[in-house]
This record gives structure tokens, C-alpha cells and sequence, in this order.
């Protein structure tokens, strides 16, 4: 269901489920979480790279799966994909999220939770949960931080899909790209110490007021040390 490689210092992921366009359920939830978090304490580990097998990345929560749940069991399963997120923002070192085909609502919320979004051109993304009748929730909350809210709201209310380059204009993914291999190599040029610092101070940006995050800036800085002093940050 998730397939792990590993070269040197990029551990990739693969959801590996192309016969249901790698729908997430239960399983694949939990199997993803448990890659994750066995990653969080590895010291020799740079870049983590989440993609999907055959034509698709995630065609969203698996339809199977959802049209059985009820009030009891459905707010678990929404909290197995907020915890795949979790675990994903949990990682001391950056995720890459390598789209292609299909980002559809659990898939799009789980590609929101990385750090860093690289698409496929003809890429298509939507969050349809209004059209089945439930709301888009968990980490769809982190879609107006990346877009910006008119823009969030677009893609919840309506449930339509926009295209990647479209994404691109609206903030959604970084790059349009064939691959996201340009993406990782520019990541291992940078200091693994520094890497790591900035990540958390990234999500601390983004949920800290202003004068707690320039406070704890200057502190992170204090604690690390320039890497090279031959030129400046120029060269």
C-alpha cells in the first residue's frame, strides 16, 4: 500500500494503491502515519519525498470506506488523515510533495500538509466533498494559509477542479514541473542543520504572533553556526 525507497539521504514514498487511484482508507492511512514517523528520529535522513504510483497521486478518501460511515466512526477516520498530516509536519526535515494526474480532498489535504509542492503539468485539483454532501475539514484548514482565503473558499464551496498551472498562480503548489528531482537536489545543497531550524521556524511563522516568532528567530540563530565564511551568503 506504501512502497519506501531510500537513496543516501532522500527517503521516497510512494502511495501504491493505482488500482483505486490510490484512494486513502483506513489502511493506507495507517501504514503511511507509521513510514512517517519511523523517518522522525533518523539523523542521516535530508528530504522526504511523497509521490503516487501509476496515473494518479490520491484520488481522496476511498469511496467505499466513506459511504460507511456514521456519526460514531466518521470523525475517527477524518482524524487518521489528520494524523497522516501531523506526522508529515512532524518530520524535522523537509517534505516534497511530487503531484501528478489527481489531488482530490484527503490527497490535496495531505499534499497541503507538506512543505514544499511540485506538479505535473495537466495536474488536476479539487476538494468535491460539498458535491457528496459533507464539508471539507482537518487539514483543508491549512488551504487559505497557502492561498489565501477567497481562493481556499473557491475551491471548498464550489468543489470544482483548477489545473496546475492554475494552482501555481493561486499559491497552491511551488512549481509546475516533469519531476520534483531539481526541487530535491537544490535542498541537499543546503546545511542539514539549517534545514531542520528552518522548518520549525516555518510552522512556528505560521501560527505564532509576529513579536514570538522574531523572538524566537534570533534565538534559532544564536544557536547555529555559518557553515562557510569564504564570500558571504552571496556565493
Amino acid at each position: 500500500m506504501v512502497d519506501v525507497e531510500r537513496e543516501g539521504e532522500v527517503v521516497r514514498l510512494f502511495l501504491n494503491r493505482p488500482e483505486k487511484a490510490n484512494a486513502l482508507d483506513s489502511r493506507v492511512l495507517r501504514e503511511l502515519r507509521s513510514c512517517l514517523e519511523s523517518l522522525t528520529g533518523d539523523q542521516f535522513l535530508r528530504v522526504v519525498v511523497l509521490a503516487g504510483r501509476g496515473k494518479t497521486f490520491c484520488g481522496g478518501a476511498d469511496i467505499t470506506e466513506l459511504r460507511a460511515l456514521n456519526a460514531e466512526t466518521g470523525p475517527a477516520f477524518v482524524t487518521r488523515i489528520h494524523e497522516v498530516c501531523a506526522a508529515i509536519r512532524d518530520l524535522p526535515v523537509p517534505v516534497v510533495a511530487w503531484l501528478h494526474g489527481a489531488v482530490i480532498g484527503a490527497g490535496l489535504e495531505i499534499a497541503a500538509a507538506c512543505d514544499l509542492r511540485v506538479a505535473a503539468e495537466g495536474t488536476k485539483f479539487s476538494m468535491p466533498e460539498v458535491k457528496l454532501g459533507i464539508p471539507s475539514v482537518v487539514e483543508a484548514a491549512l488551504l487559505p494559509r497557502l492561498m489565501g482565503s477567497g481562493r481556499a473558499a473557491w475551491l471548498v464551496l464550489t468543489g470544482e477542479p483548477i489545473d496546475a498551472r492554475r494552482a501555481l498562480e493561486w499559491g497552491l503548489v511551488e512549481e509546475v514541473s516533469p519531476d520534483a528531482e531539481k526541487l530535491v537536489q537544490t535542498l541537499l545543497k543546503a546545511s542539514p542543520q539549517a534545514l531542520r531550524v528552518q522548518k520549525r521556524l516555518l510552522q512556528l511563522w505560521d501560527e505564532a504572533p509576529l513579536a514570538t516568532s522574531v523572538a524566537a528567530s534570533i534565538a534559532a540563530f544564536g544557536r547555529t553556526t555559518i557553515s562557510s565564511t569564504d564570500g558571504g551568503l552571496g556565493n
